[in-house]
């Protein structure tokens, strides 16, 4: 039994199965190798510029305050290392594969099953944060042109019973009400997946021109937003400049790393690269470095602009301008926010039904996940399901929550993925790449890191090392829940830094599943408690049908 769930696909078998058209998607013999370094660099901006820099950055500031910045840099880095990492894999498997094929070439079936049940989680809910948030940003272009919308029609009813904000106490005190309980739900929401399911139903795609001027509309309203709030921003807004502490910052971990998912989007077009060895790496490094640079500006704007503290809303790029009593520009916002996170809901709405196709045509799925419409030739029955998914609970949910659960999935297909890198490199027939992810020996740099690392650590800020290890308070169980992940970090640390030494680990894709494995420590246990709930729940699904109906295993026969 546990050598059929850890059955391994071959480089060629996969090739083989995407030139079948039982690839990550539909059969892509017709794709055409147009896209170059410039064309990588715009889709990465396409698609991590969206819900992240117009909504989750603001709910970043108000926890970290300015010092939100630092965090944004080193989650930055963690996904450098994890770019590198899915370029190599992209090169070795050059279809336009995703984590999941990656993982069923270097972990085998089980760990591709849960990555790919992972990754419709990251998708599904990711799309929930992208319709609430487009849903603000619609509302407040409707109230600037005078349509105001109730508020009970505005937000998720888990949001409003929360009663943080004006708006929600307002959704709770004008609502009808049904055998007593209030009728609260967002209706944009709602609406715009109708409208991008349907869109994504009838097979339009977005074609390299179109990203291109999307990401110039993107950069060029961001650019205004830069250089018009640098005029309004107080610098004793930045003092205190960690108001909350470390602490605080890292409570914006979720927030951040939602600002980012989408570069590894890129690896997915590798069959349509001139030169993908080459082009791939340059593209997701430079969206990354371009995406940061934005970040960081953005971050100091907003926080110097007004208080943290007042930070914490749906819609932040545009709060700060009403703030300071620029409605105009307020409106530019709102407008240029609808249309991104439209374009974000469009990009990642056609992906996710074919992931289900993936993993139908592979066997691990029924069959009707991988039924294609006669006459548009999408995906027909996984995007109506993928519609529902993101509609229903988009209707009632509460975003932030929504976020924590997107970053935690996302994090774990990247350490997988680093994590893949370095079971390649281990292989004694390992399949080859013309582009590598610098090979650096880690077996004396980690370990002597390590060291250096907790020495300064417990020695320059000891209370933090103790906070982290929970030993403040006494051993509660609540306590016990909270640092149960940093102490697993801690053991993965001193693993890795053994297998370093023992098999010579390449260090960069060592330090991604690293980077990441501390941004997961980090996600809070109530995160975590619910990600294992739905891989359990995927687990369950794979021993009562995927293992019995893999083709792999079939063929193995």
């Amino acid at each position: 039994m546990i050598n059929d769930i850890f059955r391994k696909k071959t480089v060629a078998k996969v090739i083989k199965d995407a030139q079948d058209g039982y690839g990550d998607g539909e059969a892509h013999n017709a794709l055409q190798r147009s896209l170059g370094v410039r064309d990588l660099t715009a889709l990465g901006i396409a698609a991590v510029v969206g819900a992240g820099i117009f909504s989750t950055i603001g709910k970043a500031s108000y926890d970290g305050g300015p010092g939100i910045i630092l965090l944004f840099l080193f989650v930055a880095v963690a996904c450098g290392f994890s770019a590198l990492c899915y370029a190599e894999f992209a090169s070795i498997v050059p279809v336009s594969g995703s984590a999941y094929t990656y993982s069923y070439v270097a972990f085998g079936e089980i760990v591709a099953w849960i990555i790919g049940w992972d990754l419709l989680m990251e998708y599904a809910i990711g799309n929930i944060v992208v319709a609430i948030s487009w849903s603000d940003y619609f509302t407040s272009f409707l109230d600037g042109i005078g349509i105001h919308v109730p508020a009970w029609l505005t937000m998720g009813y888990m949001t409003a019973a929360q009663g943080a904000t004006p708006d929600a106490l307002a959704a709770l005190s004008t609502a009808p009400t049904l055998l007593g309980i209030p009728i609260i739900f967002d209706l944009p929401a709602v609406f715009i997946v109708i409208v991008i399911t349907w869109v994504t139903y009838i097979g339009i795609r977005e074609s390299r021109n179109s990203a291109n001027v999307m990401v110039g509309i993107k950069l060029a309203v961001i650019a205004l937003v830069i250089f018009a709030g640098a005029f309004y921003v107080t610098p004793k807004n930045w003092v205190p400049f960690l108001p909350n502490g470390v602490g605080g910052v890292l409570k914006g971990i979720s927030s951040v790393f939602f600002a980012y998912i989408g570069f590894d989007a890129i690896s997915t077009t590798a069959e349509e690269c001139r030169d993908p060895q080459r082009d791939l790496p340059r593209g997701m490094i430079y969206s990354l470095v371009i995406c940061t640079i934005i970040y960081v500006a953005i971050a100091l704007v907003l926080t110097g602009m007004v208080s943290y503290q007042q930070l914490k809303v749906g819609e932040p790029l545009a709060f700060v301008f009403r703030q300071v009593h620029l409605p105009w520009m307020a409106g530019i916002v709102a407008v240029s926010a609808v249309i991104a996170t439209a374009s974000v809901l469009l990009v990642f709405q056609v992906g996710q039904p074919r992931i289900w196709m993936s993993m139908s045509r592979d066997g691990l799925l029924p069959p009707v996940f991988s039924r294609i419409h006669p006459r548009f030739g999408t995906p027909s029955f996984s995007t109506i399901l993928t519609g529902f998914v993101v509609g229903i609970p988009a209707l009632f949910v509460n975003m932030d929550v929504m976020v924590d659960l997107t970053s935690i999935g996302t994090l774990f297909a990247f350490a997988l993925v680093s994590g893949g890198v370095m079971m390649l490199d281990s292989m004694p027939d390992r399949p080859q790449s013309k582009f590598r992810t610098p090979y650096i020996n880690s077996r004396f740099i980690y370990p002597l890191m390590l060291i250096g690392v907790l020495t300064f650590w417990i020695a320059a800020y000891r209370p933090v090392f103790v906070e982290y290890l929970g030993l403040q308070d006494g051993w509660v169980f609540d306590n016990i829940r909270t640092v149960v992940p940093h102490y697993l970090f801690l053991i993965l640390l001193i693993v890795l830094a053994v297998q370093a030494f023992r098999k010579n680990l390449s260090l960069i894709p060592l330090l991604g599943l690293l980077a990441c494995a501390y941004l997961l420590s980090e996600s809070g246990a109530t995160n975590w408690e619910r990600f294992f709930i739905w891989l359990i729940i995927g687990l369950v699904c794979y021993f009562l049908y995927g293992r019995r109906h893999s083709k792999l295993g079939k063929n193995a026969i």
